[in-house]
């Protein structure tokens, strides 16, 4: 089980990335998957997580993505997807993939990574002002 994150990059102020994890049909289907990132200096924050295709697939946002960010799941092609928008300095960092499934009783996944236990290599996003 694995997952592979890409997508990452240099972009300016207000700019557009979309970041892809690439995740088996057994991921998705049985965790739930979160996006994650860990600025220079700082602890690493949840971003966004969707849950697992067989409860339905409901999605979480951090307030201070709301509106910006969004995350989707395309099973055809077995990938997960952050796309983000309006980008500022403070989303700079290198954003991780992550997959879990301790949290799948609840109704909504959840943005804590000790529920986590599957990780990607994480890819760098850099937003220069």
């Amino acid at each position: 089980l694995q997952l592979v994150e890409s997508g990452g990059g240099l972009v300016h102020v207000g700019g557009s990335l979309r970041l892809s994890c690439a995740a088996s049909i057994f991921v998705l289907d049985n965790y739930s998957i979160a996006w994650f990132r860990q600025a220079p200096g700082k602890e690493r924050e949840g971003v966004s997580c969707i849950k697992n295709m067989s409860s339905g697939g409901t999605m979480n946002y951090v307030d201070f993505v709301k509106g910006r960010f969004t995350i989707s799941r395309d099973l055809d092609k077995e990938v997960v997807y952050l796309e983000m928008n309006d980008l500022k300095p403070e989303d700079t960092g290198i954003y991780y993939c992550a997959g879990g499934r301790r949290g799948l009783h609840l109704d909504r996944c959840q943005l804590s990574g000790s529920d986590y236990d599957l990780w990607g290599q994480g890819t760098q996003v850099t937003v220069s002002s």
